[in-house]
């Protein structure tokens, strides 16, 4: 094993966490599990299935700080198909990444990232049973609280600014590398510092960032403004047969549309073009709710709901299964399109 710098506690960045945020305890409690488990031991890194930039970009963060530790047993990992979006794949640490069924059975510490409850794992969430130690990093208001440790902040922009904290705490400085991913996970999750939780301490979180070496435009060119040509004549698709609802969600309005795996296949492009999907569709002026229903190989839809503030959506979600954000969440959907956009009307 390499020798690493001391696992020393040092303070962390101003005003990381919201008021509801971790307690004392349990950041103390996360700094000993890492500091028993990651030296020596094997570390799992887990992130919820079909991954976006915070949760990829906080699990890559998280493995290179450990690896600053001196940590050689670090392995990451997501459920389903080791696929990850083009706009992603650039991200330093991809290495690390492994197969779900070649991650560490039996892990010393397994730490999930942005993950709101067990079944976003997959079959993973069966590594909190063997894993002699667990620890939870998310910020997802529908999150249970699981795991041994649980560091969950709701008023958290995003998981990376949890990781930017355990990390501090941990006494790993930033370097352009951490910095990159933990900027990709933050600029993703706040949609460009637009969202309501971009707050003064973001744009600190994003100074810290950028002084480490992080060039924004580079980010945003590769993130936000890089698109195939085939998944723009599908988005063209998919687009002309929105829908627009004025009276419903409360007379507040809804906009939603669906794609098909044709569509996919028409364009030759992969599911992950789709999560771009729901920005030009929320940008529809007279309504409120945004709904894109995504279908998937075996005959479910993958939801993606947004909301402007008039409604919740992580209570919709919620009600059908899902979970999320107060403006940002989703779910699994059973039946035909037109079945579950009637589940969504009911709840809202």
């Amino acid at each position: 094993m390499t020798d690493g710098p001391a696992l020393a506690q040092a303070p962390p960045p101003a005003s990381a966490v919201g008021p509801r945020g971790p307690s004392a305890a349990a950041w103390s409690a996360a700094v000993e599990a890492v500091r028993t488990h990651a030296p020596a031991g094997r570390v799992l890194l887990a992130c919820h299935v079909n991954p976006d930039g915070d949760a990829l970009g906080s699990m890559l963060a998280l493995a290179a700080g450990l690896r600053r530790l001196g940590a050689t047993g670090v392995q990451a990992s997501f459920p389903g198909p080791l696929e990850v979006p083009g706009s992603l794949a650039w991200l330093p640490g991809l290495d690390a990444v492994v197969p779900e069924d070649e991650a560490w059975p039996d892990p010393d510490l397994l730490v999930t990232l942005d993950a709101a409850s067990p079944s976003r794992l997959g079959a993973l969430a069966g590594r909190f049973a063997t894993a002699r130690a667990s620890v939870v990093l998310d910020h997802h208001a529908s999150n249970p609280g699981f795991g041994t440790v649980s560091l969950v902040d709701p008023d958290a922009a995003a998981t990376s600014v949890l990781v930017e904290e355990l990390l501090a705490r941990l006494g790993v400085p930033l370097d352009p590398e951490i910095a990159e991913c933990l900027y990709v996970a933050l600029v993703t999750d706040t949609g460009s510092f637009r969202f309501d939780l971009t707050t003064p301490a973001v744009h600190e979180m994003a100074a810290r960032l950028l002084r480490a070496g992080v060039r924004p435009a580079d980010v945003s060119r590769r993130v936000f403004d890089s698109r195939p040509f085939g998944a723009v004549r599908l988005f063209a698709d998919v687009l002309s047969r929105a829908r627009l609802e004025p009276e419903a969600a409360g007379g507040g309005g809804l906009v939603w549309t669906y794609a098909l795996l044709a569509d996919l296949a028409a364009h030759g492009q992969r599911p992950h073009v789709l999560d771009a999907l729901i920005d030009p569709v929320r940008a529809t002026a007279e309504a409120d709710v945004a709904c894109v229903l995504k279908e998937a190989a075996d005959g479910s839809w993958n939801v993606s709901m947004r909301s402007k503030g008039g409604a919740d959506v992580s209570r919709v979600a919620g009600a059908l299964g899902g979970g999320g954000h107060r403006l940002a969440a989703g779910f699994t959907g059973h039946g035909t399109a037109d079945e579950v956009m009637a589940a969504i009307r009911a709840q809202l």
